[in-house]
């Protein structure tokens, strides 16, 4: 490891690490060669001559390590094959490495001294042991002392629980993932159920609302109009280029807290940092995307702290022909197995895109397919609980937008593959609420289309209160973004109606839930079988403890997206979704049950993704979707060891 400048570095350091790679090369070791940092000793570039002559240098060494049949050296076959962390080929031998061997920390050039500390993907902070700091021209640069990841962990949990603004713990959680990768990864992976509120819901609504004036660096790409016709050039300015996972927005329905414009990145960069600590997806391989096209929230556009575009949002072909080159573009510069999540699209463009895109790219909208599969997995347990199966209840939702459609097709889609009836059969179960009353057939023309399928025959009745009473759901689900709307009277009918009610109150930050935990164990006497989008705290209620489920996503595009990309899929299709609802039912164990959950501890999270993942992939390689081919023995086996690990490396 080298980091060195003028003269010296030309007449010693090229030599020496030339007789290195030659003695590399007979040795015939399959890692990737030492390479040198055209650095100086100061941290700035070296001489350009240098970096082209180490190039070439390196080039000549591979060149002259090849054997002289016609048949790839060991390391071109390892550097062309697809290898473990996340699917994304190894190039840097991170991976396959065992963690006592060393590697090499490089960016395009070796990093050492002030530059090294400053570099997120490598820095250690005081982990670097003795050795790293002689070798890396640390010394002086740290205080003397030597501590463990362990350590750094147990002090940065401490830390962070003296902050008593959940804002604050989110910005100390942002820094720190600006500042030493591997650390953020491991803390939020050993604290899953305390910080995963901190890093997305509920605490990332209020960080959007707030992005402009908490923005320090930028943590994905902001793809505004000024850039159309130039998307492509934009994409290749992001320095990572193996990317295998996008999640993108354009902000106009963030959560329930409506159009954020720009400030909305707060939502792919959490649920990508989600992908990479619950379902191992290397983060190098995840691309933040805010596609700004402007705003209709007037509070935003007098901001003088706004950062993104001033103008009313852009409609109609202006939009589509912007988002249509977003999409093209992905797939001319990462290929066709790139996933692509939509994330937080308003209601009239989300389905559309899902429909436009769903036959031509690998797309996955978590709104609307997420939402769904992770309900799916909730009532699928709580029949252990209420008996019968799902075509023996009544499903009433609050809200008919992404969510509530989504998931109502979701369960119309397994009740169907249960019970061999059409899935225009299995509708008829379901009921839907919106803004103006129960979706009935009379009002079927002023209906949008993805409202249509579950227009019934009924008379019109315009309140909550009125279709509990008339529908007599067993089943009632609200995802309309609307808080409190779930009132005392609304579960004291539903207790009235059924023994132990099944009350989802899915709409987030908390402030837009439903109805809270305790409202809904008060309400129902302590008999509610209840979930939330939001985390609600245990409840105490007549001496007994209640704690309640949390359907959070988070159970499922992790592992969904882990099993795509170890399967190679090029299409996700609805049997994937429901297969991962089968998966994730599975794990919740009897004791679970017995305690009134319908989902397991996050604690488990990595180990549920991995068997999400077999699952996925599994019905991947059945559709004939997959492209990695052969189909391994042991897919859960397989995704674990696909699985990024933010375990400290040893430096060379």
């Amino acid at each position: 490891m080298f980091s060195l400048n003028g003269s010296s570095f030309l007449n010693n350091s090229l030599s020496g690490v030339s007789k290195s790679l030659t003695q590399s090369t007979q040795r015939k070791i399959s890692a990737p060669s030492v390479v040198v940092a055209s650095v100086s000793s100061n941290g700035r570039p070296a001489d350009r001559n240098v970096s082209v002559l180490m190039e070439n240098t390196l080039k000549e060494m591979r060149e002259n390590a090849a054997p002289s049949s016609s048949s790839s050296s060991p390391v071109t076959e390892k550097e062309s094959k697809s290898t473990v962390g996340g699917g994304v080929e190894d190039v840097y031998g991170e991976d396959t490495a065992t963690e006592d061997q060393y590697i090499t920390p490089w960016t395009v050039t070796v990093a050492s001294g002030y530059p090294l500390l400053r570099d997120p993907h490598y820095n250690k902070g005081l982990a670097f042991g003795e050795k790293e700091r002689d070798a890396h021209f640390l010394r002086g640069l740290l205080p003397p002392v030597v501590v463990s990841q362990a350590l750094q962990v147990k002090k940065m949990m401490a830390n962070m629980r003296q902050y008593q603004v959940p804002l604050q713990r989110y910005m100390a959680m942002m820094d720190l993932q600006e500042r030493n990768e591997r650390l953020f990864y491991k803390l939020l992976i050993e604290n899953v159920e305390e910080l995963l509120p901190v890093v997305y819901t509920p605490t990332v609504g209020e960080a959007c609302q707030k992005y402009g004036s908490i923005f320090r660096q930028p943590q994905g790409l902001f793809i505004s109009l000024k850039e159309k016709g130039r998307i492509l050039e934009v994409l290749r300015n992001w320095p990572e280029k193996k990317i295998q996972v996008i999640v993108v927005t354009d902000g106009e329905r963030i959560l329930g807290l409506g159009d954020l414009g720009c400030q909305g990145m707060g939502i792919p960069v959490g649920k990508l940092s989600l992908y990479s600590a619950l379902g191992g997806i290397r983060p190098s391989a995840c691309l933040p995307v805010t596609i700004d096209v402007g705003t209709n929230n007037e509070q935003l556009l007098n901001d003088e702290f706004y950062i993104g575009l001033r103008r009313r949002r852009a409609t109609g072909q202006e939009y589509a022909e912007l988002l249509d080159e977003f999409m093209t573009a992905v797939k001319q510069n990462y290929g066709e197995k790139v996933l692509i999540q939509f994330e937080d699209f308003a209601n009239h463009n989300a389905f559309d895109l899902l429909a436009k895109y769903g036959t031509t790219h690998l797309v996955f909208n978590d709104d609307i397919q997420g939402t769904a599969s992770v309900v799916l997995a909730g009532l699928i347990t709580a029949l252990n609980l209420v008996g019968g199966t799902l075509s023996d209840h009544r499903f009433l939702f609050l809200g008919a937008g992404e969510a509530g459609t989504g998931i109502a097709e979701l369960i119309a889609l397994e009740i169907s593959k249960q019970t061999n009836i059409p899935v225009e059969e299995a509708r008829k179960k379901i009921w839907l609420v919106d803004s103006k009353g129960l979706i009935v057939k009379s009002r079927v023309e002023s209906l949008q289309h993805f409202k249509r399928p579950w227009a019934h025959e009924h008379e019109p009745v315009t309140t909550l209160l009125d279709a509990v009473k008339t529908i007599k759901p067993t089943i009632l689900i609200g995802s309309s973004g609307a808080g409190r709307t779930f009132t005392k009277e609304v579960i004291e009918a539903m207790t009235a109606l059924n023994e132990k009610p099944v009350i989802l109150a899915l709409s987030n930050p908390t402030s837009q839930s439903e109805c809270t935990a305790e409202e809904a164990y008060t309400w129902s006497e302590g008999r509610a079988i209840f979930a939330s989008g939001s985390p609600f705290s245990p409840v105490e209620y007549n001496g007994e403890f209640y704690a309640s489920g949390q359907a959070n996503n988070a159970y499922i595009f992790p592992g969904l997206g882990l099993g795509l990309i170890i399967s190679g899929a090029i299409r996700v299709h609805d049997d994937m979704l429901l297969a991962a609802s089968e998966a994730l039912a599975e794990q919740v164990s009897q004791e679970n049950l017995d305690k009134g959950l319908i989902y397991p501890p996050f604690s488990n999270i990595r180990k549920i993704s991995a068997q999400i993942a077999a699952r996925v992939a599994a019905k991947a390689y059945e559709l004939g979707l997959a492209t990695r081919l052969p189909q391994p023995e042991n897919l859960v086996k397989h995704a674990e060891s696909c699985m990024y690990s933010p375990n400290y490396r040893n430096y060379r």
